[in-house]
Formats: C-alpha cells, sequence, structure tokens
C-alpha cells in the first residue's frame, strides 16, 4: 500500500493519496481499511464470508458492518475484464519481456489492438 503513486495530469510530483480505492475481497483485512481510513482514503471493498461470520459471532462486540457501495464497485469489472483480455497474450501473461520497457510497450500495443 505504501508503494501507490496517483499520476498527476499537470507538472509536479505524484500524488500519494488517491481519492478512493475500489478493492477485492483479498484486500478486506482490517489492517488495510484501517490504513486507508486514518489516511482518509474512501475505499469499496466487500467483506469475506469469514469476516462477516466472525462480527455476527461477536455480536454487538463485532461492530457494524463497513459501508460498502455495490454500484461502485461494479465499476471495478471493467478493469478486471481488461486485464483478463490482456491475458490472453501469451507474452503478457507470462511475462516474456526482459524490461519494463519492453513489457510496456507490448501492453500499450495489445491494448491498441484491443481497442482497434
Amino acid at each position: 500500500m505504501e508503494a501507490i503513486r496517483v499520476p498527476r495530469t499537470g507538472p509536479g510530483r505524484p500524488r500519494v493519496r488517491p481519492d478512493h480505492v475500489l478493492g477485492d475481497k483479498g484486500y478486506s483485512s482490517k489492517a488495510i481499511r484501517t490504513w486507508l481510513r486514518r489516511r482518509g482514503i474512501a475505499h469499496t471493498i466487500p467483506e469475506r464470508a469469514d469476516q462477516i461470520r466472525n462480527r455476527l459471532r461477536r455480536g454487538s462486540l463485532g461492530g457494524r458492518p463497513p459501508a460498502f457501495d455495490k454500484q461502485l464497485y461494479k465499476r471495478r469489472n471493467v478493469v478486471e475484464r481488461c486485464f483478463n483480455r490482456l491475458k490472453q497474450w501469451r507474452g503478457i501473461a507470462t511475462r516474456y519481456d526482459k524490461t519494463a520497457e519492453s513489457y510496456q510497450a507490448a501492453v500499450a500495443l495489445a491494448s491498441l489492438l484491443m481497442w482497434a
């Protein structure tokens, strides 16, 4: 999470605080939610089934469920589908390219061909 960098549209160094984070259930730990909350970053992350069970098992001590916006989370699906289509290219899926520059060029080329 410390490595997050949000590029600026103009000059200046990258921001380190995004406006909003959309994450999958893998990022639903209490530590990550606390980290985001402490820095004032809004987030939409669904709870895992075991976390829901544990919270309900504790009763009133388990606290209330975290806020979750289903409509906002649905937009995350567009990004996931894009990654899945990019992974159909064997060189991208297996990270065949040795340098970061050539890998980035391969991703850009595949994206352009998908777009056309």
